[in-house]
């Protein structure tokens, strides 16, 4: 079912939804959506990587009459009985709870288990006990590990790399037995590189995108892990919120119960990455017309190189990429000068 005809069902029909991580860069993009289309929502989130702010910034986009259709718990996912709570009446799960960084597992692998599995699976059980209609969840490219082949094709994965591409591969093959064992309707969404407004431009495992162009602003060094010829198939966030749409409500049997690549099916390195951004910023920041990157060593647990084939999605899900990252960043800069480079300008 075309992404078109979902958006209209959406408005003719108001289902109940759960959206895991709802304060978080994708979640909150998620609520804005649904709650646009007359969705009831449910969120549930811990603030560990999520903020306050960002679900402020929905309420303040789709207004109070809409707003009134969201409620909100402020739990962990490691607590069951608050995930059993949430979804108390919810039609369709959409989970993107999760400690996220490939540095941050290595980091502290325990912490990541903690939130990514053992919260996963207190999820997929609460799912089952309250009947949810489907289970829509968020995996990551990182599962192909160190398999050299592009583009990456569902079906051929390499060794893990990082404690985070363990605990992603680790839902899956949950998800995998709950379709078995009880019935379940799941699918997942290996997200590549996922950016947009609300991304957390701050800490020591931030996304690159928020990161560089908040550093760009306010005349930081803008630091390269490697060479700069590190290639990854960014996806802007309006094409992670269609898959997650359309995989909620498909209606074709042999779409359900797998996993998708969820990205363009393109390969930016991040040299031209810094180049694009640089581009785009350099009219109203003339300091950047000599600014060069800085190249730092390359990072634990990097793969080199990350490319989709995103041909099953399109096939069974009807997805098909709106935005290539050239005009993901255009759309999404008004966002960053509305607020990175609000911030900037506070601080400076």
């Amino acid at each position: 079912m075309p992404y078109q005809q979902i958006l209209g069902r959406l408005e003719r029909e108001s289902c109940t939804w759960l959206v895991m991580g709802a304060a978080g860069f994708i979640g909150s993009n998620l609520v804005e959506t649904l709650l646009k289309l007359g969705q009831a929502v449910v969120g549930l989130d811990n603030f560990s990587t999520g903020y306050e702010k960002n679900l402020d910034d929905v309420r303040q986009i789709v207004g109070p009459e809409r707003w009134e259709n969201f409620s909100f718990i402020e739990a962990d996912v490691s607590d069951f009985d608050a995930c059993a709570r949430a979804c108390t009446g919810v039609d369709y799960v959409l989970h993107q709870a999760a400690l996220g960084s490939v540095p941050r597992s290595i980091a502290d692998p325990l912490a990541t288990n903690q939130s990514n599995v053992t919260g996963f699976l207190n999820m997929l059980c609460a799912a089952k006990q309250a009947r949810v209609k489907r289970f829509v969840f968020a995996s990551s490219s990182s599962v192909y590990g160190d398999h050299p082949a592009l583009p990456k094709v569902e079906g051929v994965l390499g060794d893990c790399l990082s404690p985070y591409s363990v605990s992603k591969r680790v839902n899956e093959l949950y998800a995998v037995a709950f379709s078995k064992c009880y019935g379940m309707e799941c699918i997942g969404l290996r997200y590549f590189n996922v950016f947009g407004p609300r991304q957390d431009p701050e800490g020591a495992y931030a996304a690159v995108v928020p990161k560089w162009i908040a550093a760009m602003v306010e005349n930081r060094p803008v630091r390269i892990n490697g060479d700069g010829e590190t290639s990854r198939d960014f996806c802007y966030v309006a094409n992670a919120v269609q898959a997650n749409l359309l995989a909620a409500l498909s209606t074709k049997p042999k779409a359900i119960n797998r996993v998708y690549n969820i990205a363009v099916g393109e390969r930016t390195t991040l040299n031209e990455l810094f180049e694009m951004l640089k581009r785009r910023l350099l009219p109203d920041y003339p300091h950047l017309k000599d600014m060069l990157p800085s190249y730092v060593p390359f990072r634990a647990g990097d793969v080199r190189h990350s490319q989709a084939d995103i041909k099953k999605a399109r096939e069974l899900l009807g997805y098909e990429p709106t935005h290539d990252v050239a005009a993901g960043l255009d759309e999404a800069l008004a966002w960053y000068k509305a607020n990175l480079i609000a911030d900037a300008l506070e601080l400076s």
